[in-house]
């Protein structure tokens, strides 16, 4: 367990001025008891990276990333965990005693932790709207609870070929179809929709009568149309909060080195931020 004394942590990307990372962490420090760690929030690119990097003294414990440095940052790094490896993505820095910087993935155990939370242990096939850097993150997750072919549905053979590759890696039956099918996609028993805000709006129509589970990556704004429409017809619906809260848990576990993290407060202080943003 690390000492109590000033630590510094923070988030790193571009743009970054909207990340709920410092909410989060910040609430975990508080009811950790570590009143001199602190978290903050750096507007970072890929160009400039390397620089920050370098430029850390021996107090800071850890960085999240977001895009675009979840890539950038591998080669700067003494080392990466073995789910890291799998998709080629970092998005937890972990500064150890004796100097090293060792790169993880919790966005793969979030998504999963956070579809655990709903019940959704093991599913027999999926679909995967989107593909790409968190497409690929689900398809790491999927690898460990669907036990079937996953369908991606994509808008380019690029895109297609990205996916083939990582289901080949992951050991996932990767299947591609076209997004202007996308609408078959919601009867699947698990759907994860990866895409930017707005993209599935078009898709909340084509709701079943019965949906299974959607996981919707994304946070703001939330509820998304087809969220909604998923949640009004008796599905259920695992938001990007809830990944973000389940990733977050985890890195301030490995920042911290103090575990269980505390995961109600975290999402609790998600929710208000989120809420006073909707005020205003």
């Amino acid at each position: 367990m690390p000492s109590t004394e000033a630590h510094r942590a923070a988030v790193l990307g571009s743009p970054i001025a909207h990340s709920l990372s410092p909410v989060l962490h910040r609430a975990a420090y508080a009811e950790l008891g570590l009143d001199d760690w602190s978290y903050d929030r750096f507007d970072v690119d890929e160009a400039a990276l390397p620089g920050f990097v370098e430029g850390l003294d021996p107090s800071w414990a850890g960085l999240s990333l977001t895009m675009p440095l979840k890539r950038a940052v591998i080669p700067l790094l003494d080392g990466i965990s073995d789910t890291a490896a799998s998709v080629g993505t970092v998005n937890t820095v972990v500064f150890t005693e004796d100097g090293r910087r060792l790169g993880d993935n919790t966005d793969i155990p979030g998504m999963i932790a956070a579809l655990r939370e709903r019940g959704v242990d093991k599913v027999g096939s999926a679909a995967v709207l989107g593909a790409g850097a968190t497409a690929s993150s689900a398809l790491a997750a999927l690898a460990e609870i669907c036990t079937g072919p996953v369908t991606a549905y994509v808008r380019s053979e690029a895109r297609a070929d990205e996916m083939r590759g990582w289901g080949e890696s992951l050991g996932v039956d990767v299947r591609i179809a076209d997004w202007s099918k996308a609408d078959e996609a919601l009867h699947a028993p698990l759907v994860i929709a990866t895409t930017p805000a707005g993209t599935t709006d078009a898709l909340a129509d084509a709701v079943p009568a019965a949906p299974g589970t959607l996981f919707d990556v994304l946070y703001e704004p939330w509820p998304t149309v087809l969220a909604s429409r998923w949640a009004a017809s008796g599905g259920i619906v695992v938001g990007g909060l809830d990944l973000l809260v389940h990733q977050a848990v985890l890195q301030a576990e490995q920042m911290t080195g103090r575990s269980p993290g505390p995961l109600a407060v975290m999402r609790a202080a998600g929710e208000q931020a989120l809420a006073a943003r909707e005020r205003h």
